[in-house]
């Protein structure tokens, strides 16, 4: 029995380490798409983004995210925040042993399978911002986002909170992480404002193109790649026969959700465009893992096909709404992991009996609402004390030139000050 607990102990130990480190290559997959759909002149800055944000998510949740979104106690509101995990330890044989199976996995994998998670919320963010935003002014967001307002949302789900208490279903994220990403990017661009160019004053609207769709097509693969990590952690145990096969069948209806909302997401664009966008078809492959994070368990693969191809569809009328409504988002950030969330976590009752419409819809009301308000909070004082914005004349250089010093493409005709 020993030997068996053991071998189980460090099975899902080493699932849980291997998903996680899926997640964390997700973090390339998401500076990649973000590189190629900024202009050339943007692309150091937006890398720059994205390599710091995870280094300060990684040390803002070991300081103190951690022990908010998993505290020694709590009334369910509020927690009693735990702050022993920085200083280390973790699970004696004899604890797991004497847990009669209830420990059963390192609680040091627990740890890094949570904080790649964060730094994907916070990834969400970057991209919406990007072309006009400070660097230094994000990176400060970043530090309070990682470290405090997403894992309060995430201790009230995923930490025992209210909303588990509610029987708020939310299997590996759609609302915590991706809902919870698109509101504070929402409330960043809100107070930013679009980039110059992107809206006449006659309501017109003009396209700014990527500057590389190799790279964010990579970036799209990437991601839906890390996204079987993602999903498929989210299980937490794979060392018997039934989660073995409910492991297989989330990758499966992961898979399945990505293309479903691919083909579809193409397909609106073709009859609302004339034209095959890739843009589109990439924003589709995302909506379609968004909207299946929240219940990728309980759907059979042609229902969880349906329900990433509603995504695909829902994100291309998302993307087209939000431009007329004048929010200028550069990647589709909000629309595919906040509009497209939405979705996902409303349709977790049409599979999973557990559900309920109106817990569902509680739990989407109360992370949006405490990520948008403290985000936006967060950005105006940023925004009085030292602006998040970057001067015209440094947008128009780039930020690239103006926050790093450098460009991404030195040599490529056109870079700086192209348009």
């Amino acid at each position: 029995m020993e030997a068996i607990t053991e071998l189980s102990y460090a099975l899902d130990t080493f699932y849980f380490l291997i998903s996680g480190a899926l997640v964390m290559w997700m973090a390339a997959g998401f500076a990649m798409l973000e590189a190629g759909m900024v202009r050339a002149k943007n692309t150091a800055e937006i890398l720059t983004k994205n390599i710091a944000l995870f280094a300060i998510a990684s040390i803002m949740y070991m300081l103190v995210g951690y022990g908010i979104m998993y505290p020694a106690d709590g009334n369910g509101f509020i927690p009693a925040i735990d702050w022993g995990f920085m200083f280390g330890g973790d699970n004696s044989v004899d604890e797991v042993m004497g847990s009669d199976g209830e420990t059963y996995y390192s609680a040091m994998a627990d740890f890094f399978f949570q904080v790649v998670f964060v730094a994907t919320a916070m990834s969400i963010v970057s991209g919406a911002v990007a072309e006009r935003m400070k660097l230094w002014a994000f990176l400060l967001f970043a530090v309070v986002m990682t470290g405090f307002i997403y894992p309060m949302q995430g201790y009230w789900k995923w930490g025992g909170g209210f909303l588990d208490e509610l029987g708020f279903l939310d299997f590996a994220g759609s609302g915590v992480v991706h809902l919870a990403g698109a509101s504070a990017a929402l409330a960043g661009v809100l107070l930013l404002g679009a980039r110059k160019g992107k809206y006449g004053k006659d309501g017109s609207i003009n396209a700014i193109p990527g500057a590389n769709m190799p790279i964010a097509t990579l970036g799209t693969f990437i991601l839906w790649l890390g996204w079987f990590g993602f999903n498929g952690g989210s299980q937490l145990v794979i060392s018997n026969i039934e989660d073995a096969n409910a492991v297989a069948a989330v990758f499966v209806n992961t898979n399945m959700a990505a293309a479903g909302g691919t083909i579809f997401g193409l397909i609106t664009a073709r009859l609302l465009f004339g034209k095959a966008d890739l843009t589109m078809a990439l924003n589709g492959a995302l909506a379609g893992l968004v909207a299946i994070t929240a219940e990728p368990l309980t759907p059979s693969p042609l229902l969880a096909t349906m329900i990433g191809a509603i995504g695909g569809v829902i994100v291309v009328f998302a993307i087209v709404t939000m431009d007329k409504l004048r929010v200028d988002d550069p990647v589709g950030a909000i629309s595919v992991h906040g509009v497209v969330g939405m979705w996902g976590l409303m349709a977790v009752p049409i599979t999973n009996s557990d559900a309920s419409f109106a817990a569902q819809g509680i739990g989407l009301g109360t992370i949006l609402a405490w990520v948008f308000v403290t985000s936006f909070v967060v950005w105006l004082i940023l925004k009085l004390i030292m602006g998040i914005r970057v001067s015209e004349e440094e947008e128009y250089e780039g930020v690239d030139i103006g926050e790093c010093g450098l460009e991404a493409y030195p040599e490529f005709v056109g870079a700086r000050g192209a348009s």
